[in-house]
């Protein structure tokens, strides 16, 4: 396992700063190679549609919950 670069994580916080409800849940499906970022917790979905480069956007009514990102590694 690669050694742990703390200052990555920090770079994020600009990020979950942005987040609809500044609040972000990760997770990582390596088998699928597909990360889950979700911006509510449960974060059932109502819609969602496929954007540029295998992105899809997750909403709720109006609302967006979540992304999913498929191919993770490949970015």
């Amino acid at each position: 396992m690669a050694p742990l670069d703390i200052q990555d994580f920090v770079r994020l916080v600009p990020r979950v700063k942005e987040a609809p409800e500044h609040v972000m849940w990760l997770s990582y499906d390596a088998e699928a190679d597909t990360l889950y970022v979700n911006f509510k917790k449960p974060s059932p979905a109502t819609d969602s549609e496929l954007a540029d480069d295998d992105v899809i956007v997750r909403y709720e009514n109006d609302q967006v919950v979540g992304v999913t990102i498929l191919r993770a590694s490949q970015r």
